[in-house]
């Protein structure tokens, strides 16, 4: 049998063909996975340790594979999930210090029945910015778990997601469930050096999921490979099989936006994002750079009539912030969601027709083609000048989701993928879009530019 610290430094599907290979024991994983959870591997990155359910699932997974009748091919995999999800018997907190002594779930959310009938094993739920509203995944309540990728001076894991990011980096889980709303998913990914997928609206039921934006959001993987995140779309889903396929390079035409995304940028980011370019070229990918109004465009609407992101957050959860116990919520979750206190209806729809309208002219703009761009302009912040100091967090909150926004607002599913790291180690990230509903043939694409970054 192969050893599970070995095993544990693989991607998921690599751990689910070793478990059903009968090369790893799932109840050996497991408790790797759980006693690495409950120590000191990384602090304040799970809210709970589902110790009990992993076990069972272990030992069921267990038994399937020894039957040859594994539920899928992530049967018995090790899975971390965010705490805005509804698992059976476990308070959800949202990390939020109001729900700490909430009613424990009653049921589970669709995706983690989807996920349990897949087979996988629930290590625990996972840390994250209060409700979700933060690219950098700062917490005050539940503590903020550290980027792995830098042991000497505390930095950001990115977030919301930022505790799914950080069981995955550093190698307690190889996938967790994150949602994305404004870059969640792929912000952390982006700073952990991950793979993270971004979903199309609609595509991942949302049911008992703490909303942020109920427009915007999605829900979607962090993972080690293009692999892990179809296979784990496959799973929230319930499909027994997936219509993507891999693609080559030499079949890829992508387009790199010139506006906006690619200002700014930190030197590593954008030395290793041409360096990414080049590497698809030479595979034989069709790359054309130009213009993209529309995000300039989008831009200029937020700074006129607000975000979306702040309307729904503000609507949803106004008994809260207008009454005391908005003192218990995170100063500055409670700032950006009272921005969308003073947004007019006129405003609102204004960015909901431009919003229509826009995803329209996005897909003449591409015609096809797939969009590459940095995921997020910089690498990850230091945590210290944040807590320190309201205006350099929003800044580097704000800075951070720049890129990731567009997406969002577009509806575009994407996936981020590292692109290599800065002087310092800290990784670096390209990201793949496409338009609305077309999260196959983009998965297609993303794995063909894996392979030409690996």
């Amino acid at each position: 049998m192969a050893d599970p610290e070995t095993l544990s430094t693989l991607s998921a599907a690599a751990i689910g063909r070793a478990l059903h290979a009968g090369e790893a024991c799932p109840v050996a994983m497991a408790e790797r996975a759980l006693a690495q959870a409950e120590g000191n591997t990384a602090p304040h990155a799970f809210i709970a340790v589902t110790r009990k359910r992993a076990l069972a699932q272990a030992h069921a997974a267990k038994a399937r594979i020894a039957a040859g009748r594994p539920a899928s091919a992530l049967d018995g995999v090790p899975v971390a999930i965010k705490d805005l999800i509804d698992l059976e018997g476990e308070v959800t907190t949202a990390a939020s210090d109001l729900y700490r002594n909430a009613p424990p779930a009653t049921s589970d959310a669709p995706i983690a029945a989807a996920l349990d009938r897949a087979g996988m094993v629930f290590i625990g739920k996972t840390n994250l910015t209060e409700f979700a509203f933060s690219g950098v995944g700062l917490n005050p309540h539940y503590g903020t778990p550290q980027n792995p990728h830098d042991r000497t001076t505390p930095r950001s894991p990115g977030g919301s997601s930022s505790g799914s990011a950080v069981a995955v980096a550093t190698g307690i889980v190889p996938a967790a469930i994150g949602s994305d709303t404004g870059g969640s998913v792929r912000v952390p990914s982006s700073f952990c050096g991950l793979t993270g997928y971004k979903t199309s609206e609609g595509r991942i039921d949302k049911r008992q999921i703490v909303p942020l934006s109920v427009t915007l959001d999605t829900v979607g993987p962090l993972a080690r490979s293009v692999e892990d995140c179809v296979l784990l779309d496959m799973a929230m889903r319930d499909a027994a099989i997936s219509p993507v396929q891999r693609r080559d390079a030499g079949d890829l035409h992508a387009f790199v936006p010139e506006t906006f995304v690619m200002d700014d940028l930190d030197e590593a980011v954008a030395a290793n994002f041409e360096a990414a370019l080049e590497a698809l070229a030479k595979a034989g990918a069709r790359i054309e750079r130009g213009p993209c109004p529309i995000f300039t465009e989008i831009a200029a609407l937020t700074a006129e009539h607000g975000g979306l992101s702040s309307a729904e957050a503000y609507t949803t959860y106004r008994e809260i912030l207008d009454g005391p116990d908005a003192a218990r919520v995170d100063r500055r979750v409670v700032a950006r969601m009272m921005s969308g206190k003073t947004m007019s209806a006129h405003s609102v729809l204004m960015i909901q027709q431009a919003r229509a309208r826009m995803k329209g002219e996005l897909g003449a703009l591409l015609d096809g083609r797939m969009m590459l761009m940095p995921t997020t302009p910089n690498t990850a912040p230091e945590i210290a000048p944040m807590e320190a100091d309201d205006e350099v967090y929003f800044r580097l909150n704000l800075r951070g989701l720049r890129n990731t926004l567009m997406g969002n607002f577009l509806d575009m599913p994407g996936v981020a993928m590292p692109t290599g790291t800065d002087a310092g180690g800290m990784p670096t990230s390209i990201l793949i879009s496409s338009t609305a509903n077309d999260d196959e043939r983009m998965l297609g694409f993303a794995y063909a530019v894996e392979r030409a970054l690996t």
